[in-house]
């Protein structure tokens, strides 16, 4: 098969489309042929070489894909070869072919196009782990967003407001808070030109920014509100003022889904066909896609990450 290959860590001209062997499927895994890939803000640090795939994880960037079922090992029963899927993965979406963990595997939700379906992963797993999981967002509370036009933001915002809670986002640009209010955000704050702390007060926080926003956010959280980080965009360190923290009785929550083990994250999985693929298959929440590139150009598809301009989730072709 081919896939794509980071010899050395650099900018994106250093993903080259060779080929590499086959995976070999485990007894508990399912091989699939995959149809498309999406880019994450995690492989543009695995490129960078600041984000080493987990022990065991394929070597290739990618942490989600859709494709066909080609193979399944001896103690699967829940695919068959031919299924339509997507699977949250470690490591290994850009390629021809992965082998991942069944439990990880998610069957394709109805209505959705089998390319688009690559988009769905990654994100669904993350919002619902850290916002409802973690978080404990509950209807009538109110959801604060950081990057709302993110791939993680457009789907935050679609599964919260789907749940009856009110969302305001964070982002960079008249155009991208329009496109989140147009996705059903209540009030979009463009962090150039206001203070979001000094704006809104929320029950619960999704942040990929880490140190730069610790402050805020915590000025910002309603009593007994909960902060989840996700990112370290603006650095790892922040100053933490616990006074207040134990003032409005709130907490801080720092998680990651790559790392996690294969059981936890089959946990995160059932809950994800459970509770939001129903809301998918009734068109209550779409893959926002901003660009399609051809899987062998993943370069250009990391120029587009990094420039910063995209809304949604950028797709890889295979």
């Amino acid at each position: 098969m081919h896939a794509i290959v980071i010899d050395k860590p650099g900018g994106p001209g250093v993903l080259a489309w060779q080929e590499v062997p086959d995976p070999v499927p485990g007894p508990g895994d399912v091989l699939i042929d995959v149809a498309a890939s999406a880019v994450n803000r995690a492989d543009v640090m695995q490129r960078q070489g600041l984000y080493d795939p987990p022990p065991g994880a394929p070597p290739y960037p990618g942490l989600e894909c859709s494709g066909v079922v080609a193979e399944v090992g001896s103690d699967v029963e829940d695919f068959k070869p031919g299924d339509r899927v997507c699977a949250l993965l470690a490591g290994g979406g850009y390629a021809e072919k992965v082998a991942v963990p069944w439990q990880q595997v998610m069957p394709v939700p109805d209505g959705v196009d089998l390319v688009e379906a690559a988009a769905l992963p990654e994100v669904a797993c993350t919002v619902w782990s850290n916002v409802f999981m973690i978080g404990r967002l509950r209807k009538g509370e109110t959801l604060l967003v950081h990057g709302g036009a993110s791939g993680i933001g457009t789907m935050a915002i679609q599964l919260a407001k789907a749940f009856g809670s009110r969302v305001v986002v964070t982002a960079g640009s008249a155009e991208k808070i329009a496109r989140c209010l147009d996705l059903g955000a209540d009030e979009g704050i463009d962090y150039h030109k206001e203070d979001f702390a000094e704006k809104v007060q929320a029950d619960v926080i999704l942040d990929i920014i880490g140190g730069k926003y610790l402050q805020g956010n915590v000025k910002a959280l309603k009593t007994g509100g909960r902060l989840v980080v996700i990112g370290l965009q603006g650095g790892s360190k922040g100053e933490l003022n616990l006074g207040a923290l134990l003032a409005k009785r709130a907490s801080v929550h720092g998680t990651t889904l790559r790392g996690r083990p294969v059981d936890e994250k089959g946990v995160i999985v059932r809950g994800v066909v459970e509770n939001v693929w129903p809301l998918v298959a009734a068109g209550a929440i779409r893959p926002v896609i901003y660009a399609r590139v051809p899987m062998s150009d993943a370069a250009e598809a990391h120029k587009i990450m990094e420039s910063g301009d995209h809304i949604g989730k950028i797709l890889l072709v295979g």
